[in-house]
């Protein structure tokens, strides 16, 4: 993350620690031969506040995929109560650290490349677009993200991204592998068997122009009743929230504007988890207060899930004459080959790889949005 920021700020890399030491003054300050400002030393932003709330947004949607990934949708964190190995390994995946997959550094990092400076507030669907290309350095996790675009979620791209050989089976015969197509496998017709990749399903939506149409209410409110749900992502301009219910027409939200701490690993290994939870009550506020700018969320951690999932949505949103979104069988014919994604040649490691803002050229994001008809 330095290698980007030292364009934006001066750096002093010896000191750091005890800028606070220092005047708050105008005056250069000559470190090593170089100069500096005080007031614009240091590598970087020292805090997320007053940028971060969107990517703070993102990060739980994500954290909760990976509940449901590893402990169960049931499952329920308990305050001072020894915790799952695995829960303690999803919480370093979070540490605001720039080695870590999915801290607020890579992904701030990964916007970079796509003209989002650093300190620059995103919007629902550059988040899920960000998500997307960190998860191909995650093999941990090892989730298949798929962001719809123009409003249409195509099944045969999802099966065709979370079908995959088991790791038992030799994948060094390419031939093998592209015969084993999805719609074989949900005949039952291939020899093998193949593997669900876990999904992670985000679907961006612009429901309205300057405030979310009506009409869209309804269908809003049935994917938080669906076992996959994720919640969403939205708020309003600048000021972004996590949506995980409603009660009648109020939707409720988990607000990411508290300022916390730095927390790092303890010697032990383990993280004091206090801050990574909610520090206040859920909130709740009108439905049609929400900024139209919004992404859906859903997790399918087996083949069922999704299958069930997109019954759920051909009898609950598709039988809207207003769609909020569209559920296709087949790849349209007009767009591009669906290429499922994959992690770029390098022969570093994720951290490092983005931390090169060169090498982000290839990760188009989109924060643009097909307007629905009102």
């Amino acid at each position: 993350m330095e290698s980007v920021l030292s364009k934006c700020e001066n750096q002093i890399t010896i000191f750091t620690d005890y800028l606070e030491e220092f005047p708050d003054t105008d005056e250069l300050v000559w470190i090593l031969g170089k100069q500096h400002l005080l007031k614009t030393g240091g590598t970087g932003p020292s805090s997320d506040a007053g940028w971060g709330c969107m990517l703070r947004c993102g990060q739980m949607m994500l954290a909760q995929a990976l509940i449901c990934r590893h402990l169960g949708r049931d499952w329920n964190w308990e305050k001072q109560k020894e915790q799952p190995k695995e829960y303690q390994r999803i919480l370093q995946c979070f540490l605001d650290r720039k080695d870590c997959c999915y801290s607020i550094h890579q992904m701030a990092q990964m916007g970079v490349g796509e003209g989002k400076s650093i300190g620059e507030w995103f919007g629902p669907n550059t988040v899920a677009q960000v998500l997307k290309k960190l998860a191909l350095f995650d093999e941990w996790n090892s989730l298949a993200v798929y962001v719809s675009m123009d409003n249409t979620v195509v099944i045969e791209d999802i099966k065709k991204m979370c079908c995959v050989l088991p790791l038992s089976v030799d994948t060094a015969d390419e031939s093998i592998s592209d015969s084993l197509t999805a719609s074989n496998h949900s005949k039952g017709t291939s020899a093998f068997s193949l593997a669900w990749k876990p999904l992670l399903l985000i679907v961006p939506l612009r429901l309205g122009i300057n405030q979310i149409n009506p009409v869209y209410v309804d269908a809003f409110k049935e994917c938080f009743k669906m076992p996959q749900s994720l919640g969403a992502l939205g708020g309003k301009p600048n000021n972004a929230y996590y949506f995980i219910g409603f009660l009648g027409d109020e939707l409720i939200f988990l607000d990411p504007h508290t300022t916390q701490t730095f927390v790092d690993t303890e010697e032990n290994g383990m993280v004091d988890d206090q801050t990574f939870h909610c520090q206040h009550p859920p909130q709740r506020m009108n439905i049609l207060n929400l900024d139209p700018s919004v992404a859906l969320g859903f997790f399918c951690k087996e083949e069922k899930d999704f299958d069930n999932w997109c019954s759920l949505v051909q009898k609950e949103i598709l039988k809207e004459n207003l769609r909020m979104f569209e559920l296709v069988q087949k790849h349209p014919s007009h767009w591009p080959p669906f290429i499922p994604p994959a992690k770029p040649e390098v022969t570093t490691t994720g951290a490092e790889f983005i931390d090169s803002t060169e090498q982000l050229e290839d990760f188009d994001l989109e924060e643009d949005f097909e307007i629905l008809s009102v």
